[in-house]
């Protein structure tokens, strides 16, 4: 068990590598503080994920990873424990699965003790059986405050168990009136409609989350007052109690070097002149959106690397231009598959980065230093977008129609010719001097641990409670 001084924290996301990383992420951030006592770690995840869960982890005495038995669900294959391996419609199985590990989850936190859970959404009983032991419970949830405070108030709870487009086309109540988001989309509003979607009578989003934040002892966001303040205080008002904040998710560097073949490729082009445009594993674009996309791109006359995945790992073949090959050899290239994205982010070609407006992703342009322009196209993306395009201003979202989301050729051009080719002046200037402003912030190495040894001590404060 350690000594009586160790601080012992347990971390329990839901089984998906979009939530398990910022866990790791954190787990990493605070246990290798440097502080006058030990952190202890125990990390609790399904069996499949353990190996790649421990690579990631500091190999510690104090670093410990406790393997789960997956209950059976009819429906569920054996050996599906991660949202990476399996459908959507099963990842709503897993859900149930977690649910009936309840009892099995109650029997670890009696063994280990830890003072401290941090818990996803996937979980809302778990204050209940944690609070008898008087262990404190932190609900992690994994995206920027901006989505948490727009999508999941209390006061969402006003318009009944289903909201309609119209509702979530606005704020809810009390919503900061200094935010950018005064209304989102028609599309947008119509893709939110999943939170309130039950899948088989089980809980819908909405309810597992705003039960569980209701329930725990307190709330931590991966952002900071300087970004997200108004959002921060506006969770914290409307759930009535603490915030804590881990700092920004400012990227750990990149290890290891950039592939051969993507380093002599972008080593023929100037310094911030090519253009990176990828949206992650998990997003794909219909054929007609991957037509627009390649036309914009062209139209730019930048050269630029564009990444692509399609369901199943198929390729682009019959969805290029005709003759596009041929008239953009040696400047525009389409791959598909996996790439190193924060090696290619950081190389001194790279100028612009077209992305998805996944939080990650953002930050890992803004520090590499890449000028931002967002094609959201799903959930937290859409509000992740207006932050950093709307309040904070460091980058440029493509224009997009109100109803279907349809974006065009031009519309792709005039984005990144706003921050490429017009930086000089207007838009294209405020743009790059905000940009270079909070790249500066998040690149302090001083400010960045401060915020995680302020952390440390309120977690601290909150044990001996």
């Amino acid at each position: 068990m350690g000594s009586e001084a160790d601080l012992h924290v347990m971390m329990f996301p839901w089984f998906a590598f979009g939530h398990i990383s910022p866990f790791l992420q954190l787990a990493r951030k605070i246990s290798s503080t440097a502080r006058r006592r030990t952190i202890r770690i125990t990390f609790l995840s399904a069996p499949s994920n353990v190996p790649r869960i421990a690579s990631l982890l500091p190999s510690s005495p104090s670093v410990n990873i406790v393997s789960l038995q997956i209950p059976h669900v009819d429906g569920l294959p054996a050996g599906a424990e991660s949202t990476a391996t399996i459908t959507p419609a099963m990842a709503e199985l897993l859900k149930q699965a977690l649910d009936l590990m309840k009892p099995q989850v109650a029997s670890l936190l009696a063994d280990h003790r830890p003072q401290l859970v941090f818990h996803d959404f996937a979980q809302p009983w778990l204050p209940s059986i944690a609070e008898p032991l008087n262990i404190k419970t932190i609900f992690f949830p994994v995206f920027a405050a901006v989505s948490t405070a727009f999508l999941m108030s209390p006061s969402r709870r006003l318009h009944g168990p289903s909201p309609t487009i119209d509702h979530l086309r606005l704020p809810p109540e009390n919503f900061p009136t200094s935010s950018s988001i005064t209304s989102v989309p028609t599309y947008q509003a119509e893709d939110f409609l999943y939170v309130f979607k039950s899948f088989g009578g089980a809980p819908c989003l909405y309810n597992r989350v705003v039960p569980a934040m209701e329930a725990c002892s307190a709330i931590v966001a991966k952002t900071c007052m300087e970004m997200e303040g108004k959002y921060t205080n506006y969770v914290e008002s409307q759930y009535g109690k603490p915030v804590l904040l881990t700092g920004p998710g400012v990227p750990e560097p990149a290890v290891g070097e950039l592939e051969e073949k993507w380093a002599e490729w972008l080593g023929g082009f100037g310094e911030d002149s090519v253009v990176f445009c990828s949206f992650g594993s998990e997003t794909f674009l219909t054929d007609d959106a991957v037509m627009e996309l390649v036309m914009g791109l062209e139209m730019t006359g930048l050269p630029f690397l564009l990444v692509l995945n399609f369901p199943g790992g198929g390729g682009v073949e019959g969805k290029l231009p005709e003759g596009f090959e041929e008239r953009l050899e040696g400047r525009g290239k389409v791959h598909c598959g996996w790439v190193q994205q924060q090696h290619i982010l950081g190389h001194k070609s790279v100028g612009c980065f077209v992305c998805h407006a996944g939080l990650s992703s953002v930050m890992e342009g803004m520090v590499a230093g890449c000028q931002l322009v967002t094609l959201p196209q799903k959930g937290d993306q859409y509000l992740n977008s207006r932050l950093f395009t709307g309040d904070l201003e460091v980058g440029v979202e493509v224009v997009r129609d109100d109803g279907d989301g349809r974006f065009t050729r031009e519309g792709i051009c005039e984005a990144v010719r706003v921050v490429m080719v017009e930086g000089e002046e207007g838009v294209g200037k405020r743009v790059r001097e905000n940009h270079g402003r909070w790249r500066k912030f998040l690149m302090d190495k001083g400010v960045q641990e401060k915020f995680t040894e302020d952390l440390i001590v309120k977690l601290e404060a909150m044990a001996a409670a």
